[in-house]
């Protein structure tokens, strides 16, 4: 997994420097000190907002149950140093690469589909990740166009994988008979 954040940001910064941007972190010229201040923190209340509203849907919603499940399987076993460097990984990664590199060329619409295809899972009961992907992309996308950098969409990204990788690796929901898993 390391390996496909470092190709992303790696590619983030081929298109950049392709299209003769040197601060692929930075939207030029247009952040304030107080943008700069605020875009973490904002980063971090939307990234607590999206971490809580995903503990509300999976004690509310078996879909939500469902997909915390199967990413347990398929996941497996992580330990906290893993579940920190794969949320640092692909925070970093990805906003390079749909924020800063592929926001600026394509528009904040475009890269979200883009970002929501990258999170296609493996058969329909992944499509909620899908639409929350595409949902987030967009915000993403709109707190960098405010902001004008990076740091806010990497810090909410960085929040909502590490503390729902972490929710995934700690929480076990056991499946009943009937397929449908309930909180234990």
């Amino acid at each position: 997994m390391l390996a496909l954040y470092g190709a992303l940001a790696l590619l983030a910064l081929l298109l950049s420097a392709g299209r003769g941007d040197v601060d692929i972190y930075r939207i030029e010229g247009t952040s304030t000190l107080l943008q700069l201040v605020l875009s973490p923190l904002i980063g971090v209340v939307i990234g607590l907002t999206v971490v809580w509203l995903t503990r509300l849907s999976v004690q509310r919603f078996v879909w939500a149950r469902m997909l915390h499940y199967d990413f347990r399987e398929l996941l497996g076993p992580l330990s906290s140093r893993e579940i920190f460097i794969l949320a640092l990984a692909s925070a970093v990664g990805e906003e390079l690469l749909f924020r800063g590199a592929l926001q600026p060329w394509l528009g904040i619409w475009p890269q979200a589909i883009v970002f929501a295809l990258l999170h296609v899972g493996p058969g329909r009961r992944f499509l909620p990740w899908t639409a929350m992907a595409f949902g987030l992309g967009l915000g993403f996308g709109y707190l960098f166009q405010w902001s004008g950098d990076l740091g806010g969409p990497i810090v909410a990204h960085f929040t909502i994988n590490y503390l729902n990788l972490q929710f995934i690796a700690r929480v076990e929901l056991r499946a009943p008979a009937s397929g449908t898993p309930s909180m234990t």
